[in-house]
């Protein structure tokens, strides 16, 4: 039997040979309900788990409106892409146009890293420039020495969004400068955002850098929530007249993330409050319980021509799953391997997975592994003793 650490939970072993379905299968933006409603402020909203991708709230979360900076991250995927891909490199060099130079320099009234016209700057200051400052001419910049154009690089933006998930989108330029076709979701930047710090741990970290000197111009981030939310780390900004003051926000506590997006508010004061109150409520709401620890038997496995007939299955991870009071009474965790086992086996060989499951959907994953090692029988005898229990009884 499995070892569990909570009630309300039913254990299922599926048969054996079960084939697993392939992570592009799941069901990733499943939604779930709160124990207790939350009313926000903010005209569009979305807060979701950024490890199982489960939405926890939504608010007009489909509504196309003018994104404003946020889409800002758009940006940086193409150019995170591009840099683990190895097309490009942080050291890189590019060079500021006289475009970039007046619709996203100092002239331009907007958010800019303040870079010299017909100077060359590396791509990681680039970045930094983008991510800290919002800065307008960093992403022209970018999209120029990627694409050729900012108008080609917007296409491609536009493309890749899409095979993303983030189907809403539509990009006219890099930087989120208003424009009536340059429109995004809720839904649309929560998936960006939980791509990137899923796909991009080793360049997420530039979101959470508090202040940015270029030119000898020193500049602070303008996510509120660095400065005073307790495990926040991410990710940006947004604000035009148009759009009005929206923020994608991502916390760590206690192992698990969120990601909050928010729009349309009025104030600088309403986004920080906003923001901070709903991540508050999904922290309160959404509680992570273990249930596996890392060893733990989750059952046994038949082998085939060995010198034991079973050998035991164990997790080969910690699972830990965030729920609900609610969504205990809906949890199930199942057990899936192929089977029988055929000798040898080793011990700790991967045979399977155990997938813990919320009103169907699979919120957590770890592989299962045999506790033990089971050589090959040598009497024949015995192996064709064990042919005939498989074939007459299937164990």
């Amino acid at each position: 039997m499995p070892v569990q650490r909570f009630r309300n939970v039913a254990f299922i072993l599926l048969a054996a040979c079960l084939l697993l379905a392939p992570p592009g299968a799941r069901q990733l933006f499943a939604q779930s309900k709160a124990d207790e409603p939350y009313e926000p402020r903010a005209q569009e909203a979305i807060l979701i788990d950024a490890r199982t991708g489960r939405v926890l709230f939504e608010k007009n979360a489909d509504l196309a409106v003018p994104p404003a900076s946020m889409s800002k991250l758009m940006t940086m995927i193409m150019v995170f892409e591009a840099l683990k891909a190895g097309t490009l490199t942080l050291d890189q060099k590019f060079r500021v146009s006289e475009d970039a130079w007046r619709r996203g320099g100092a002239s331009s009234g907007g958010s800019t890293m303040y870079a010299e016209l017909n100077s060359e700057v590396a791509l990681e200051d680039l970045i930094k420039g983008v991510v800290v400052q919002s800065a307008n001419d960093a992403c022209i910049v970018i999209a120029e020495n990627m694409a050729g154009s900012e108008a080609a690089f917007a296409e491609l933006m536009t493309k890749r969004a899409h095979e993303l998930g983030a189907t809403n989108a539509t990009f006219r330029n890099a930087t989120g400068l208003p424009d009536p076709g340059h429109t995004m979701s809720v839904r649309d930047l929560a998936i960006l955002a939980r791509y990137i710090i899923n796909t991009f741990p080793e360049y997420y970290r530039y979101y959470s850098i508090p202040e940015f000197t270029w030119n000898k111009i020193r500049q602070q981030n303008r996510n509120p929530l660095l400065k005073d939310y307790s495990g926040a780390d991410g990710m940006k900004t947004g604000y035009t007249k148009e759009a009005g003051y929206g923020l994608i926000g991502s916390a760590l506590r206690d192992g698990r993330r969120l990601i909050v997006v928010i729009a349309g508010l009025r104030s600088i004061n309403d986004r920080r409050q906003e923001a901070q109150s709903l991540l508050d409520w999904g922290f309160s709401q959404f509680r992570t319980m273990d249930v596996y620890a890392k060893g733990d038997r989750v059952g046994q496995a038949r082998v085939w021509g060995g010198t034991a007939r079973n050998v035991p299955l164990l997790v080969g991870d910690d699972v830990k799953v965030s729920l609900t009071r609610q969504e205990k009474e809906l949890a199930d965790i199942k057990l899936s391997y192929t089977g029988p086992l055929l000798a040898p086996v080793s011990n700790g060989q991967k045979v399977g997975e155990v997938r813990f499951m919320v009103d169907g959907v699979a919120v957590a994953e770890v592989p299962v592994v045999t506790g033990g090692a089971v050589p090959v029988e040598n009497s024949m005898w015995s192996r064709a003793i064990d042919s005939v229990f498989i074939m007459v009884f299937g164990s």
